[in-house]
C-alpha cells in the first residue's frame, strides 16, 4: 500500500511539473521550484507568470501594413509571405506549450537543445526555419518581450506562421490564435539552422525546411557533409 501511495504521489507531482514547464538559462527565467508564489529579485511574483490570468495587450496591427500585405504571396493561411527585406511583417501567430503530448518527448527543451525560454524580458519562439532562421529575434507590437527563434514545429512548416513558447496550456489557450504585428529586431543564422536541420533529415518537416535553405542558399550545402 506505502509503495502504492508512493508512486501515485510521484505520478501527481510529474503532472504538476509538466502542466508549468520552463527552463533556467540565467535570464530570471522562471523555473519549476518557483511555482507556487516565490518572488524575483525585482519584486514581480513568479507565480504571476504562469498565471491563467494574465494578459497579452496586442496593438492592432497599422492600417498601412494590412493594406501593403493584400499586395504579397500567400502561404496556405492565405498570409502574406514576405522578403527577407521586410522587417515589419502581418504574422499568423498560435501558441503551444512543452506539456501538450507532442511536445512531452522533448520535456522543456528547445530544437537547439537547450532551455525554452519564458521570462519577463526573453522568450522562446517556434517558427520554419527557412522562413525564420534560428536565432531571429522580433517584437510583436503592443508587447514588451523580446522573442528569440530556437524551436520548429511539423505544422508550420512552409508557412509565415510564428507558434509563441507559453508556459502552460491555460495560458497558451488564452493566447490561442492571432494576427499581429511583427518586426524583426535581428535575423538568426541560416548556417546554423542548415547545420542542425542536416542531422536531422529522417524528419519530413526538417528535410523540407533544410532544402529550402538550400534552394535560397545553395552554398551551404556542403554543411551536410560535415
Amino acid at each position: 500500500m506505502i509503495s502504492r501511495l508512493t508512486s501515485l504521489a510521484a505520478a501527481i507531482l510529474a503532472s504538476a511539473l509538466l502542466s508549468n514547464c520552463a527552463g533556467n538559462n540565467g535570464l530570471n527565467i522562471v523555473s519549476k521550484s518557483s511555482i507556487g508564489g516565490a518572488s524575483s529579485s525585482r519584486g514581480h511574483s513568479h507565480a504571476s507568470l504562469f498565471s491563467g490570468k494574465e494578459s497579452f495587450p496586442t496593438a492592432a496591427p497599422s492600417s498601412t501594413l494590412v493594406s501593403s500585405a493584400s499586395a504579397k504571396p500567400k502561404d496556405r493561411h492565405n498570409m502574406p509571405v514576405y522578403a527577407f527585406s521586410d522587417r515589419n511583417r502581418l504574422v499568423r501567430t498560435t501558441a503551444y506549450t512543452c506539456s501538450e503530448d507532442d511536445h512531452l518527448v522533448y520535456g522543456s527543451k528547445n530544437a537547439t537543445g537547450t532551455h525554452l525560454r519564458y521570462s519577463n524580458r526573453v522568450r522562446s519562439a517556434a517558427a520554419d526555419w527557412s522562413f525564420y532562421p534560428v536565432g531571429t529575434v522580433f517584437r510583436i507590437k503592443g508587447l514588451p518581450y523580446l522573442y528569440v527563434v530556437d524551436d520548429y514545429g511539423s505544422a508550420l512548416t512552409g508557412t509565415g506562421t510564428v507558434d509563441i513558447y507559453k508556459p502552460s496550456k491555460d495560458v497558451m489557450n488564452q493566447w490561442g490564435r492571432r494576427n499581429v504585428e511583427l518586426t524583426i529586431v535581428q535575423w538568426g543564422s541560416f548556417t546554423r539552422s542548415a547545420e542542425i536541420l542536416a542531422k536531422r533529415t529522417g524528419f519530413p518537416h526538417c528535410r523540407q525546411m533544410y532544402a529550402n535553405i538550400i534552394r535560397q542558399r545553395p552554398d551551404l550545402a556542403k554543411v551536410a557533409q560535415r
